[in-house]
């Protein structure tokens, strides 16, 4: 194993034991991907945090801000009109102010999910122009969307420091 992988290595946190229902099981393994993906950006050095890291142009800065637009167009009903224009943030963002816009989404996500009792029912959000999803459908499509780029935030934070764990 090369010293740089071992220096920046984080241990591996297991997946969570959540509580039987439903609902505590989307939600405790979506926490745990959000949590996951943000620790990998948090403390990535600039420039490398928004260089390409392949040759489509991810960037492990990208992807966060990326999550960050589709939690909110998913739970808070904000329309996206440029979904490939999400994969950069701006210029002037620095790695903290971006981690913070995504928590501070997730925490907003999950006001808005503590409302929902039935996973069958269409996820409250504030958009007349258009059908909501249920909330199991949200919730199942961001652990999928989030797990996704979770894999791929491994893989580039590596590739700029060596970092690897969960």
């Amino acid at each position: 194993m090369p010293a740089t992988a071992r220096r920046g290595h984080r241990g591996d946190t297991p997946p969570p034991r959540t509580a039987g229902s439903e609902s505590d099981v989307l939600r405790g393994f979506l926490d745990y991907l959000r949590d996951s993906v943000a620790a990998k950006v948090e403390g990535a050095p600039e420039p490398a945090v928004r260089t390409a890291g392949v040759p489509s142009g991810t960037n492990l800065l990208g992807l966060l801000h990326h999550l960050t637009l589709v939690e909110r167009a998913t739970f808070l009903g904000e329309r996206v009109t440029d979904w490939r224009a999400t994969f950069h943030a701006a210029p002037a963002d620095s790695v903290a102010e971006v981690v913070a816009r995504y928590r501070e989404t997730v925490a907003r996500a999950n006001d808005v999910l503590d409302t929902c009792d039935d996973l069958a029912a269409p996820v409250p959000r504030p958009r007349p122009d258009g059908r909501a999803p249920t909330v199991r459908w949200a919730l199942a499509h961001m652990i999928e969307e989030t797990g996704r780029h979770a894999g791929h935030a491994d893989v580039l934070r590596e590739l700029i420091d060596g970092t690897t764990g969960r």
